[in-house]
């Protein structure tokens, strides 16, 4: 039984855990996606960037107020300096679609020139973030770093193997179940969040209602800025902080907001677990697990391992393709908030 049991541990420290954590960035990451596509109707190539320079402004802030002594006890500073980087990706996304998108809305442009515009966008956010910030690694987590250990894990059980939990994978559970609680709040609850829903159904019947376009987009586009802040600043605490990895991002986020329905928020967050728990399920090694599980005799020498980490983004390429093969929809079916 303790065999079983400690393969069971070894699985929730590396895959149920982690997934869970990467599953929630994933998912916060593709609701965003989601938003712009089904409010404004094209798919934003800039939003792995949007996440990436909100995450900088975060970063920025966290850094002044440790420089000035100012800590939040045992969970991340950048907790506190969250809103000041929501503040600002709001500010830059809005004068973004003043200057670049409002331009191609007016003019009525396809889904394909949003696209295009939105990748040169990307292209500007990146150079800005690595003119500010620098392209190399920043680690900005403070704070205690783990809420559960694996040595008082294997005290308290017992156990060969432990259970290390950190404080940044619980910190963003919590945070992304509050937060997509208040955005199925503000959609279902709210005028405004009925109103962005009327606008993504029929735009036409919309505006014949007396909805105000500008005002839907505007609120889309704040919305955007959080949620990619949020996301992208809760993958750089979980992980870190790089430039380039936010861009390596954008292809599993895409693939969550496709495989759980384009334009769908709720399929766009069971899409984000389900490209996570893949990732990490194909390119786990099960030896450990497997020799917890049969005789010694039995016992591989191999890694027992799928896919090498080398081809984690493959997953989702793979699984995104498929989906698109078998049901281009998505799980969830349509365009709908």
């Amino acid at each position: 039984m303790s065999d079983v049991l400690n393969a069971l541990v070894i699985l929730a420290n590396f895959v149920v855990v982690p997934g869970l954590a990467y599953g929630s960035q994933l998912a916060l990451g593709a609701l965003g996606v989601t938003l712009v596509y089904a409010v404004l109707r094209f798919s934003n190539f800039a939003h792995g960037e949007t996440m990436a320079i909100g995450t900088m402004f975060v970063i920025l802030a966290t850094w002044g107020l440790q420089s000035a002594g100012i800590g939040f006890g045992p969970l991340p500073t950048a907790l506190l300096a969250l809103p000041v980087g929501i503040f600002a990706a709001i500010i830059l996304c809005l004068v973004t679609d003043r200057l670049v998108y409002r331009y191609y809305r007016r003019q009525k442009a396809s889904g394909v020139i949003y696209l295009i515009v939105s990748v040169g966008v990307m292209f500007v956010y990146n150079g800005l973030i690595r003119f500010v910030i620098g392209p190399r690694d920043q680690i900005f987590t403070d704070g205690q770093r783990f809420i559960i250990k694996a040595r008082e894990f294997k005290k308290m059980t017992g156990l060969n193997e432990g259970l290390a939990i950190k404080t940044t994978q619980a910190v963003t559970v919590v945070t992304a179940v509050v937060t997509v609680a208040a955005v199925f709040w503000f959609l279902n609850r709210t005028r405004t969040g009925k109103s962005m829903r009327a606008f993504s159904d029929n735009e036409d019947l919309a505006l014949l209602s007396g909805i105000n376009p500008d005002r839907v987009v505007m609120i889309a586009w704040i919305m955007t800025a959080a949620l990619a802040t949020i996301a992208g600043t809760l993958y750089g605490l979980d992980k870190s902080f790089k430039p380039f990895v936010y861009l390596q991002l954008l292809l599993p986020i895409f693939a969550a907001a496709i495989v759980g329905g384009v334009g769908n928020p709720i399929g766009a967050i069971a899409g984000g677990f389900v490209i996570a728990f893949s990732e990490l399920f194909v390119t786990f090694a099960y030896k450990r697990v497997v020799t917890y599980l049969v005789p010694d005799s039995m016992a591989p020498d191999t890694l027992v391992q799928f896919l090498s980490t080398d081809y984690k983004f493959a997953v989702s390429f793979v699984i995104l393709v498929i989906v698109l093969l078998v049901k281009p929809t998505g799980i969830f079916s349509g365009k709908s908030l």
